[in-house]
């Protein structure tokens, strides 16, 4: 059984962000912000009537060797207590507008447990999420704008995640990212998406960091109907066994400081 946390932000769902959610903010942009969060959220309830993640966490369940957690930013410790962390093999990350909540202590403790084991499947504007730029040590930026049809082509169809997904998925909307995509090479480029206004997107990547193994994948805005798409499911549930661990090093660590070996 592999134990999947499916931890999402909510915020856009909810509709509204409490304000020490967001303490930067002068009341001016904030009431601004808080205008633009009512209005998606209609939207995003039109799309998934059971929400986002809701819609994908009913879809992974499907899967018999899965064993799904759904938490969110507003649960106590941000959703992720150590004691689930320590629970989880796998974690399925959506964030978008509070990417920067986030504690770095928390993410650092993510980025630990990957090193040890752990996988990681950050989804779709994750790119800016502080676990996806501190395990890649870059900073995701890319290109985007709103929504376009997209067709993602498969790349490498003999790679476990592309297993049983044809040559392309056509998706009629989706929120255009494209390169240049701030990123270090990817040990595998499975998936890449090309949008009617001519840009390509390096759109599913993963990586290696210490025993633990990185999924990203690009599909999945949250006013676009793609986590309804059975190839998009396909691909994240796929996604979701490759990264599970092979190997836990629960002892693993990475000190700043060693001692240099004795003479011989």
């Amino acid at each position: 059984m592999i134990r999947v946390t499916l931890w999402y932000e909510y915020a856009q769902e909810l509709g509204e962000v409490r304000r020490e959610f967001v303490p930067g903010m002068d009341d001016e942009t904030y009431a601004g912000f808080a205008e633009f969060m009512k209005s998606r959220a209609e939207k995003i309830r039109q799309v998934y009537p059971k929400g986002l993640m809701g819609t994908l966490a009913e879809a992974l369940s499907k899967d018999p060797e899965l064993e799904i957690t759904m938490t969110n930013i507003f649960e106590p410790e941000y959703g992720l207590p150590d004691e689930l962390l320590e629970k989880t093999d796998v974690l399925v990350w959506w964030s978008h507008v509070l990417q920067e909540t986030i504690p770095d202590s928390l993410a650092m403790k993510i980025v630990q447990r990957v090193q040890k084991g752990m996988g990681f499947v950050p989804l779709h504007s994750a790119h800016k999420s502080k676990p996806f730029m501190y395990l890649l040590g870059t900073s995701g930026c890319l290109k985007w704008r709103e929504d376009d049809f997209c067709r993602v082509w498969t790349a490498m169809p003999s790679h476990p995640i592309a297993q049983g997904i044809p040559e392309y998925i056509e998706l009629e909307e989706e929120e255009m990212y494209g390169e240049p995509f701030d990123i270090p090479r990817p040990d595998d480029n499975i998936f890449i998406s090309w949008y009617r206004g001519g840009e390509l997107f390096r759109s599913g990547c993963t990586w290696t960091r210490g025993y633990g193994r990185i999924f990203y994948f690009q599909p999945g805005h949250e006013t676009s109907p793609n986590y309804h798409n059975e190839y998009i499911q396909k691909i994240i549930d796929q996604g979701i066994h490759w990264t599970a661990p092979r190997v836990w090093r629960k002892d693993f660590d990475c000190p700043n400081i060693v001692d240099a070996p004795e003479k011989r």
